[in-house]
């Protein structure tokens, strides 16, 4: 999901009648930061299809402008609700944090969906060391990297509180969406210096935080997960050299891995799976 640099204030009150009630347990409570459109959206989509209990929290940095989400929202008026968070921002992220908390005290799981590897004029993949920008590597890292470890800092105390409670497990899960191309001991091809070092930085980040959970026997997993190469606008100006077969639709590559996060056990904490399952060497 392509991320925008430009930064704007918006007012947006959800119209759910639900709002300012104390939710009532009976069912989990999903978030998914970076919903408004591709894999994040269809995140949403389909977590609210198969669980007709279950909320959905859907963050991104516009609502207003976030018409798909809206659309699911007229759909599932009282199970969805959609809130600003701004990556760049931390304020927004512990606003999401609060709001979360005195509306539904706890979540269940969390699906870290952002990301940015291209922007026009801006931030485009390197071929080569010398098109190496500092702007664009901090940029990379600041979207890929640093946000989404804030998020997971601001929910820690919900997920802890929600563990596995609504679902057949009992632990909360935490999924990053990372990338193959993250993977030191799979690279063979170089280039996307910015892109590569930030879902690196991601993975290891990741990692620490997992042990962590572990190690203080909260009821919280970890897991890195790589899409495939699905078609939405984040890879549209690279989908030429895809080999026939390997693009994949935002449906069936959220299927394939919500089918790795629900059944996903205690010993894949801190794990870096493909969308087929199969692990990633770092």
């Amino acid at each position: 999901m392509p991320f925008l640099i430009s930064i704007k204030r918006v007012s947006f009150f959800s119209t759910s009648s639900q709002l300012n009630k104390k939710w009532e347990s009976g069912g989990r409570v999903s978030m998914v930061q970076g919903a408004s459109r591709g894999i994040g959206l269809e995140f949403v989509k389909q977590l609210l299809e198969e669980n007709d209990k279950g909320h959905v929290v859907g963050t991104c940095r516009n609502p207003n402008g976030a018409k798909g989400l809206l659309e699911l929202r007229d759909k599932f008026v009282d199970r969805l609700d959609i809130q600003r968070l701004d990556l760049t921002m931390e304020t927004t992220i512990e606003e999401s944090a609060k709001s979360i908390r005195d509306r539904y005290g706890s979540l269940n799981l969390l699906i870290n969906a952002s990301g940015i590897l291209s922007i026009p004029e801006i931030l485009q993949p390197e071929t080569t060391l010398n098109r190496v920008e500092r702007s664009s590597l901090m940029l990379s890292y600041e979207v890929n990297a640093v946000g989404p470890i804030l998020v997971i800092k601001h929910m820690w105390p919900l997920l802890k509180a929600g563990g596995g409670s609504g679902t057949e497990r009992d632990f909360a899960v935490v999924a990053n969406l990372s990338a193959r191309v993250g993977s030191i001991g799979d690279n063979c091809l170089g280039g996307w210096h910015s892109y590569r070092s930030s879902k690196s930085a991601l993975n290891q980040l990741t990692k620490t935080v997992s042990v962590e959970f572990a190690r203080k026997k909260d009821p919280i997993i970890c897991l890195l997960l790589h899409p495939g190469t699905v078609d939405t606008n984040l890879s549209k100006p690279f989908q030429r050299n895809v080999a026939e077969g390997k693009l994949f639709t935002k449906e069936f590559s959220v299927q394939k891995l919500l089918s790795i996060i629900n059944n996903a056990k205690r010993h894949d904490n801190g794990k870096f799976f493909a969308w087929d399952g199969q692990e990633i060497p770092w």
